[in-house]
């Protein structure tokens, strides 16, 4: 399950998470040199940072339908646990050299990036770059570090950039799982679907607990066969309170032992929702109102507590508070949406490099919630809180009010390097289901006052 996830800063601003994983879905797989690409958040969406993690494309999280990649037949099937234990090993922080760290960069950008605008972009200079900058040994970590912002600066794309180690550590807060895992939905030989890891967070708990990045399955969380289900719904299963336990069973290759572990989960999100429950002035009916201050691995559990305990007392309708709220998990912001939406109905289409990214993104079930919906925004919101307004509004299950949004559609994904820094990439854009580019141009409200 990739993650992306949706932020929306303006350039000036440190830049928050992005969505449309994230997700995290989308998340690149071809590994590059002899180092895997660890997705940590699967598509960002926002100006800041958006996270893939642990969320898979656009199908199963915000952009959630992780690209297919099948199992071999039984037939001819083999074992792989040793070189999954060699690639493991050359992974390792202490282990990867300064050429590979910036190589692996360089190839994210070769196998994700779309560009959107710059025009920089080619595979032909792009190549004379790999071959300029590795001419040479790189002598220190930091250097290596300084290459890689210089070559994603030259992108030209604004929202392309390095992490630090203790910047990319920050997203933790963005992990839906709640134990650093990154899941993704692969279809199996039967039709099926079947849930692998992705991708890990370097010493949390999941890889520190056992669960293996490459080739480990998931099968069972506390039990429950996880066979069918989605890597958003599985996350939820995953989550719980801060230092609980949870129990994970995973198959460690094609044909390798089933193992069960226990997980100490830690969550470091904090609810970014807020409400409370007003009279009208004269009294006859309740309004819920819902302040949702950015898309984490909270938002959505938390905001289906919050509106079904205003609608419990009498709220009649919700207001929406999206001002401010730059973005996050873009999966989060379309799982949000669709507790709007009827079945059939578009959330967003999403358009990228890579034919995975687009998507016709609809909602697969009736609304959990019908009451009428009034949206607030500003030219703070951004990303994924444009994702939910644009398709609440587009889909006439609510107006907007307040100021023009900021505009950003752009997708992004957030790599996790060999030495536990990070780069984000912008992977694709959305486009709002009645087929309008917001990407620098905002959403006008329908009222500038609550009518």
């Amino acid at each position: 399950m990739n993650i992306f996830l949706c932020n929306c800063s303006s350039p000036s601003s440190s830049p928050p998470p992005t969505t449309l994983s994230h997700h995290k879905t989308p998340i690149p797989t071809t590994a590059t040199a002899n180092l895997p690409h660890k997705t940590l958040i699967h598509a960002l969406t926002a100006g800041a940072l958006s996270i893939g993690f642990l969320v898979s494309p656009p199908s199963s999280i915000a952009l959630d339908s992780p690209s297919v990649q099948t199992t071999p037949s039984a037939s001819s099937e083999y074992c792989r646990e040793d070189e999954t234990e060699e690639k493991s090993a050359e992974t390792a922080p202490e282990l990867a050299t300064n050429e590979a760290i910036v190589e692996e960069a360089w190839q994210i950008i070769n196998d994700t990036f779309l560009d959107t605008g710059a025009r920089r972009w080619s595979p032909q200079t792009w190549l004379q770059k790999k071959e300029d900058i590795l001419g040479s040994s790189i002598q220190t970590r930091s250097r290596a570090h300084d290459i890689i912002r210089r070559m994603l600066a030259s992108l030209g794309d604004t929202y392309t950039r390095f992490l630090s180690p203790p910047e990319f550590s920050k997203m933790a807060r963005y992990d839906m799982t709640g134990i650093g895992i990154n899941l993704r939905e692969v279809s199996d030989d039967n039709g099926g679907v079947k849930l692998k890891v992705l991708g890990l967070i370097l010493d949390g708990p999941a890889h520190t607990a056992g669960v293996r990045q490459l080739g480990d399955e998931l099968l069972y969380v506390n039990g429950v066969s996880v066979r069918g289900k989605s890597a958003f719904e599985v996350s939820s299963l995953l989550q719980g309170p801060n230092e609980t336990f949870v129990s994970v069973t995973v198959k460690h290759g094609e044909c390798g032992p089933v193992q069960s572990i226990e997980v100490q989960r830690q969550l470091v999100a904090r609810t970014p929702v807020f409400y409370r429950l007003e009279q009208i002035e004269n009294g006859s009916s309740s309004v819920g109102y819902v302040r949702l201050k950015e898309f984490n691995a909270l938002a959505r559990k938390d905001l289906v507590t919050a509106l079904k305990r205003l609608q419990d007392n009498g709220a009649s309708y919700f207001v929406l508070d999206l001002r401010d709220n730059r973005g996050g998990l873009v999966q989060a912001g379309i799982e949000i949406a669709k507790l709007f939406l009827n079945k059939g109905e578009t959330v967003i289409y999403t358009v990228g490099r890579d034919p995975q990214y687009q998507k016709n993104i609809v909602a697969e079930s009736a609304p959990l919630f019908t009451a009428p919906v009034i949206v607030l925004v500003n030219n703070n919101t951004a990303s994924a809180s444009e994702i939910v307004a644009t398709a609440l509004h587009d889909n006439c299950r609510a107006v907007l009010v307040g100021e023009k949004t900021f505009g950003k559609g752009l997708i992004q994904s957030v790599f996790e390097l060999p030495d536990g820094s990070g780069v984000v990439v912008t992977i694709g854009k959305y486009v709002t289901p009645n087929h309008m580019d917001i990407n620098g141009n905002g959403v006008e409200p329908d009222f500038q006052k609550v009518p």
